[in-house]
């Protein structure tokens, strides 16, 4: 191994990045921990020259998607990353400076500022990803009201993060 590359450090500043990364091209939570850590493994076979932590970032984020193009491949589900094109540029405008670490930290802030139900509805779909149904009979909604009180939470989410993220807060 390279003796400049300290993987501890690099796993230290990149692996959220690299994980949240993954999972925005589709990885369940465990592929994308799994796929992280084969990024760092490869990254330790293959040492590679860090000039700027943007351009390490960069770099692995080409790896992950690489060992992911690979996962596919043997799965025969490539079809899935035809859309996925063009990803690696937001995902930079997403991450900057700290990896998007701001957005999260802003996007807790403004989850707080829902209401009680919306919180729910959100925490059921994303955190424990259960399908509309399930959760329109828990609120005692219907398909369409969780639909729109879904939509209306993640405007609010939106707004509230782009605001926050607007005023430096």
């Amino acid at each position: 191994m390279e003796q400049g590359l300290d993987i501890e450090s690099l796993v230290r500043a990149h692996q959220a990045d690299i994980w949240r990364f993954l999972r925005a091209l589709g990885c369940s939570a465990h592929e994308a921990e799994d796929l992280a850590q084969e990024t760092f493994l490869e990254v330790m076979r293959k040492p590679f020259e860090q000039r700027s932590q943007a351009s390490t970032a960069a770099y692995l984020r080409i790896v992950a998607k690489h060992r992911l193009f690979m996962e596919r491949r043997k799965q025969g589900r490539m079809k899935e990353l035809e859309a996925l094109e063009g990803i690696e540029e937001q995902w930079a405008e997403f991450a900057r400076d700290d990896a998007g670490e701001g957005r999260v930290e802003a996007l807790k802030q403004c989850m707080q500022g829902l209401e009680e139900r919306e919180r729910r509805a959100l925490d059921m779909r994303y955190r424990l990803n259960l399908p509309r149904e399930e959760i329109a009979r828990a609120l005692g909604l219907s398909d369409g009201g969780v639909k729109n009180l879904m939509e209306r939470a993640r405007d609010k989410l939106k707004q509230c993060v782009e605001r926050r993220l607007r005023n430096g807060n």
